[in-house]
């Protein structure tokens, strides 16, 4: 085995030791001391990879960011009117959800100034872009149907943002019993309704 096939080896040992550990136990609680034992390698070589726990935590969680940005892509259908194309872009978000919710934590990492804290620039560039590839998508949908002339004229990018936050908003309600006893209606029948009355906005009278 070459240097850099050891390198690569041991970096994806440390991120599957990762995963396990941040997953059970949470990024607090999480011990970098039971990530080297499961990996199977020393502390200090954790660092030689990773210069921070926090660094390490989004790792984890943007490995899987690009395989969601695709299925995301894959949700468009050119041959649906925009509305529709949004309607089914927002099943696929909320599925998703519920499939990985593990995962969908990346897109609230920043929201944790602690963990962020501990981030350099680059790795909090590398959240925000997963935000910005998913909002673009989404964008560009509103801007086809404004073109088309479903929509009445807006701002595409400031129209995807009220969708994402509505989205991210009403699906972590789910995360807290006491959020979920204040919506007090079912968290699918609450989020499809919304994008319909925020659609309802979006599409021209008559």
């Amino acid at each position: 085995m070459t240097v850099d096939e050891k390198r690569e080896t041991n970096r994806r040992r440390i991120l599957e030791a990762s995963r396990k550990v941040f997953f059970e136990e949470g990024f607090e609680a999480a011990n970098l001391d039971e990530v080297a034992r499961r990996a199977n390698v020393a502390k200090g070589t954790i660092y030689r990879y990773f210069e921070s726990k926090a660094e390490l935590y989004v790792a984890v969680l943007a490995a899987d960011a690009d395989v969601f940005v695709t299925r995301m892509r894959e949700t468009l259908d050119q041959t649906l009117p925009p509305s529709e194309q949004i309607l089914k872009t927002g099943r696929f978000y909320f599925q998703h959800y519920f499939e990985h919710r593990r995962y969908f934590r990346i897109f609230w990492a920043l929201e944790n100034q602690r963990l962020i804290g501990g981030l350099p620039a680059d790795q909090v560039r590398s959240v925000i872009g997963v935000w910005q590839q998913c909002l673009q998508i989404l964008a560009d949908q509103i801007e086809r149907g404004s073109e088309a002339g479903d929509f009445v004229a807006c701002d595409p990018w400031e129209t995807a943002n009220i969708f994402w936050v509505m989205a991210n908003g009403l699906i972590q309600t789910d995360e807290y019993p006491e959020l979920r006893e204040l919506r007090g209606r079912d968290l699918q029948r609450v989020f499809n309704d919304n994008i319909e009355l925020l659609l309802r906005g979006l599409r021209k009278s008559g």
